[in-house]
């Protein structure tokens, strides 16, 4: 946006500020965060505090740096309203659990390290969040964050208090940070709609079982090297031969890939879910019955029966969505599911595919709003501008829904 169009905002921005930024005690604050917003949303190539104080008329650097990264202010508030504020409006179909990278140089910024960096495709010097986004076709805008802190980051102290890191902050794996947003969301928010990830997620079965546990549905990306077993596997008992512990019900056959369940006389459909820009999106899908298998997979089934020995061997059934396009020789996609095989396979596919709007997310909260240009290096620089950052995406994102509506919920 040029400054006429970030000052026509002005008065529209200055009541969502007031709404969203309620919980900020003080009045100054309030105003050094409407500037900030004003300073993401005006044009210009980077993003960082120093320029966009000196695009703003009232840009004091000083004063945002202060703001941003000493101010004590509590983001967690102002996220909880964003997310309150957004689901009214946006009525997702889907959350969408995701991470970015933030490719960075040196070794002080918080949570930096050296691992995959989705942005680069490669291992590289970066730091990693974890996101919660609200989904439908038309909208979608992040709910929730977290940093990621790699193992490195757990136990030297150096670089923690630099930093600023909390004590009880600590190396917390993606998929259990992933958890921790959802259980927070989940009790600001009226209801958890179907929950979407990619197989970085997905492939986790003992993620999966956790969103089971919380009695959640999800549709994730799994790898075709999964093992499972058909539906109609049953197991057996062996005959006890008088010796040692009883013997358990078990499967005859060995589980077996997700790829290898995907035979001949496997029916797929052709299913469209969305209009592109090139045109209506269409793939050819099949809905399975199958049986998770492996430990983890065992292991809950056991302790659901209340111990080992009352197991009766029958692992859960879980629906398998399999995507193979006309023109290939075998499947080029899988998702596992929570959901009952009858719900109709225009659902599943539509929400399976639903993760592809977060990338105008990124590109806007990136590109547009410099998500990723925030060179300041502590714990707390980092949540406030990602907060600001998501601030200013939902205003937005609540102007495009309706230019001439008032912002005030």
């Amino acid at each position: 946006m040029d400054t006429h169009e970030v000052n026509r905002l002005r008065a529209g921005l200055g009541l969502f500020v007031e709404d969203v930024f309620a919980s900020v005690p003080r009045k100054d604050q309030r105003a050094k965060g409407e500037c900030y917003l004003r300073g993401l949303m005006l044009d210009g190539r980077r993003k960082s505090i120093q320029p966009m104080a000196q695009r703003l008329p009232d840009g004091n650097m000083q004063a945002l740096q202060q703001f941003v990264n000493q101010s004590p202010w509590p983001w967690t508030p102002v996220r909880r309203r964003i997310a309150e504020r957004m689901v009214q409006v946006v009525q997702p179909e889907v959350w969408v659990i995701d991470d970015v990278a933030f490719p960075k140089c040196g070794r002080a910024s918080v949570g930096v390290a050296r691992q995959y960096c989705g942005a680069l495709g490669k291992r590289a010097n970066c730091q990693v969040a974890v996101s919660v986004h609200a989904a439908t076709d038309r909208a979608s805008c992040p709910l929730e964050w977290e940093l990621f802190l790699p193992e490195e980051w757990a136990h030297d102290l150096q670089r923690r208090r630099a930093a600023g890191v909390p004590d009880e902050a600590g190396h917390v794996t993606k998929p259990r940070l992933a958890l921790g947003l959802l259980a927070r969301l989940a009790g600001w928010l009226p209801s958890v709609p179907v929950l979407v990830a990619d197989c970085g997620y997905g492939r986790s079965v003992g993620f999966r079982l956790a969103l089971e546990e919380h009695g959640w549905s999800y549709i994730m990306a799994v790898e075709p090297k999964e093992i499972a077993r058909p539906a109609a596997a049953v197991p057996h008992l062996p005959p006890y031969q008088g010796l040692g512990p009883p013997t358990l019900p078990r499967y005859r056959e060995p589980a077996r890939p997700l790829r290898d369940l995907v035979d001949a006389h496997t029916c797929f459909e052709t299913v469209t879910w969305r209009q592109g820009s090139k045109g209506a999106m269409t793939s050819r899908f099949a809905v399975l019955e199958v049986r998770p298998s492996g430990k983890e997979a065992s292991r809950t089934a056991q302790e659901h029966a209340d111990g080992r020995g009352r197991w009766d061997g029958v692992l859960p059934l879980r629906t398998l969505l399999v995507e193979r396009p006309e023109a290939a020789d075998e499947p080029t996609g899988y998702w596992m599911s929570n959901l009952p095989a009858t719900t109709p396979v225009a659902d599943l596919v539509r929400w399976a595919k639903m993760r592809w709007r977060i990338e105008h997310d990124y590109r806007e909260l990136k590109h547009g709003l410099g998500l990723d240009h925030f060179e300041g290096r502590t714990w707390r620089g980092w949540h406030h501008h990602v907060t600001l950052v998501t601030a200013a995406q939902a205003f937005l994102t609540l102007r495009r829904y309706d230019p001439k509506a008032h912002t005030t919920a």
